[in-house]
């Protein structure tokens, strides 16, 4: 098949890559004993040698790079070992998000475990603000500590971070945000997103930074490094909750992380778990991107992150059940608020010109900042364009941000730089604080930068097809195999199929809200597939009818039973 762009339905674009060299996925079939559709897949996602797909489908730990390839990683570790030695107060200043706990948990944890001295700190969202600020530097005194560790956060915190090292407070910043220009004047920056820093992977979340400091510490004081590396369940899941790229390093501490999670998960994890009902279940990336991962950011959303610190660090059930029972109280008043912001946030996209719109600013009084991130998301899905929402509180208005895959959010921001009081973020999500009164001039402006980095085109929701599959090809044993694709997000998503063709065996069902539930047939094999949101669609199917479905392999696990299906992400009659 040569590339190909399909219309499907008005609006939706499925995108099939080009064929793979048919040399190469025989070299690969030969030589690892694997499916001819599973050798397409690893061809097409650029892993056409033999040694390549081998140490993709087997990450291995001595895959990481080491945490000396971050410029100032010496520097901190000395800073930090004096520290040990003088049994100095360190404040271990996180960001509210995932990342920012897991970070924050992990530096801490590390540092108590060598003896030393750590405090933990996590500004309130909506009274502190992001990143390093005042807030931090109060902190940071009233402990008396005499280093700060920044977790997540840092890179852009020039008068904090002056203010600091004036105290004789020094500084050493972890993250890795985009610096937005020249970097602070802290004791020791690691971030592998800074200019000049030779760590191969820039794709590392704040956490997998943490980790590698860690590392490199307790190496450098004799410590248990193993200790540092069964700490991987936290580093998978902040790099999957902050949505990170799941490929390089970031998929070699993921995979192994997912091992512990499941395997050997701390006191917080299992209450979490028990809160959320996903007990007996594996814990996928999956189910931590979208059931856990919301419940430990609610507890910097609604509450304080500080408690998901705590969360984390418990050594025992009794301590972490209460923990876990609040967060899921506040996930649930999240929830409340999402929908009636969502509801509203919609109102306003459809009163506007869709069609010379091409990025979206919504701004409204009373909006609460702590989920305006959450529904940024649904907008950017549901219509296609990069979207910042603002929470005004008065004259000032802090701002959250989603896009799309062709438009580097941080790139548009820097060109409305300006207007704003300052920004942070990456290339996909962003953060932002504005005087109201440069609201509507904001949005003038991220309209006008927007359209001259986009077409109409990238405004087409793309459903993209990774390997032509018939049904009656789509077995037990290639989905068993296809789990060795996994963890798959964010720059490993998870394989998608195509199969011409296909019969409606029998009536679709509508099943629970929205979901639509058939019965294909391909050459006399059936399965069940199942498309959720796609309850509306049913009255264009009838039983005979031939269709053309993109879809997932997936297994059902039900009352004991096991069965695969077809997870429908599209279909044409």
């Amino acid at each position: 098949m040569t590339t190909a762009a399909l219309q499907i339905r008005p609006r939706v674009t499925w995108i099939l890559p080009p064929d793979p060299d048919p040399a190469v996925v025989e070299r690969l079939h030969r030589e690892l004993q694997l499916p001819v559709a599973l050798c397409r897949l690893l061809a097409i996602r650029g892993f056409g040698e033999p040694d390549d797909a081998k140490t993709f489908l087997r990450p291995r730990l001595e895959q990481l790079a080491e945490p000396e390839s971050l410029l100032d990683l010496d520097r901190a570790v000395e800073r930090l070992r004096r520290a040990l030695r003088e049994q100095e107060t360190i404040l271990v200043h996180g960001d509210y998000d995932v990342d920012g706990i897991c970070s924050t948990t992990l530096m801490v944890r590390a540092l108590h475990l060598l003896g030393g001295r750590a405090v933990p700190f996590i500004p309130r969202r909506l009274t502190d603000g992001y990143d390093l600020t005042t807030a931090g530097v109060r902190a940071a005194r009233e402990a008396g500590a005499t280093l700060v560790v920044t977790c997540d956060c840092g890179t852009s915190a020039h008068g904090p971070i002056a203010e600091l090292q004036a105290d004789g407070i020094d500084v050493i910043v972890t993250d890795h945000h985009l610096p937005g220009g020249p970097l602070p004047a802290a004791f020791a920056i690691l971030n592998p997103t800074r200019p000049g820093c030779p760590s191969p992977d820039k794709d590392l979340a704040a956490v997998g930074v943490a980790f590698k400091l860690a590392l490199a510490l307790t190496r450098a004081a004799g410590g248990n490094e193993n200790a540092i590396y069964g700490m991987l369940d936290l580093v998978a899941l902040a790099t999957i909750a902050d949505v990170a790229p799941l490929r390089g390093e970031n998929r070699v501490m993921v995979r192994y992380g997912l091992k512990l999670l499941n395997d050997a998960p701390r006191p917080g994890i299992c209450a979490m778990v028990r809160a959320a009902g996903l007990e007996h279940k594996a814990l996928t990336a999956g189910r931590i991107g979208f059931i856990l991962a919301p419940r430990l950011n609610a507890a910097g959303r609604l509450g304080t992150a500080l408690r998901g610190v705590e969360l984390m660090l418990a050594s025992t059930d009794a301590d972490a059940n209460p923990i876990a029972r609040e967060l899921e109280e506040l996930n649930e008043r999240r929830q409340e608020i999402d929908r009636a912001t969502l509801h509203r946030a919609r109102d306003l996209v459809l009163a506007m010109d869709l069609p010379s719109t091409y990025g979206i600013v919504l701004a409204e009084q009373g909006w609460h900042a702590g989920v305006i991130g959450i529904v940024a998301s649904r907008i950017v899905e549901e219509f296609g364009r990069p979207t910042i929402l603002i929470a005004l509180d008065g004259a000032e208005g802090k701002g959250s941000g989603r896009s799309i895959s062709a438009f580097n959010l941080h790139d548009g921001l820097s060109q409305c730089r300006d207007l704003l009081l300052r920004f942070g973020g990456h290339r996909a999500a962003a953060g932002i604080t504005i005087a109201a009164e440069q609201v509507s001039a904001f949005a003038e402006r991220f309209n006008a930068v927007a359209a001259s980095m986009l077409t109409p085109d990238d405004l087409v929701p793309e459903l993209r097809v990774d390997v032509e599959l018939p049904l009656q090809d789509a077995d037990d044993a290639l989905e068993n195999l296809m789990r060795y694709m996994e963890p798959c997000g964010v720059g490993n998503p998870s394989p998608g199929f195509m199969a011409r063709g296909v019969k409606v065996a029998a009536p679709p069902r509508v099943i629970g809200k929205d979901g639509l539930r058939l019965v294909l047939r391909d050459n006399g094999r059936e399965l069940v597939a199942l498309g959720w949101g796609m309850a509306s669609r049913a009255s264009e199917l009838t039983v005979g009818a031939s269709i053309d479905i993109a879809y997932r392999l997936e297994r059902d696990e039900w009352k004991g039973e096991s069965r695969l299906q077809a997870r429908l992400a599209d279909f044409r009659v």
